[in-house]
């Protein structure tokens, strides 16, 4: 079996795996990453996945959270 077959893709991931990697990203960021800076109640957070995608966490005075996310494309 070839990995194309194994892979279920979303119709997104068919027609611009750039705009689906993005997505995911910042689904990552606003859902498991805020999870755990909330969850162990952190100040600060960076992160970097190696392929240019950045996201800061900050908290605020009032208590929230402010996201701050970049990704990097090579064409």
């Amino acid at each position: 079996m070839t990995d194309q077959n194994t892979t279920p893709k979303s119709w997104e991931e068919t027609v611009d795996p750039v705009a689906a990697k993005r997505k995911s990203w910042a689904g990552f960021i606003e859902d498991a990453a805020v999870t755990f800076f909330d969850s162990n109640n952190l100040e600060k957070m960076t992160l970097e996945d190696g392929t240019g995608n950045k996201a800061k966490l900050q908290r605020t005075k009032n208590n929230s959270i402010k996201i701050e996310y970049t990704s990097s494309v090579v064409l």
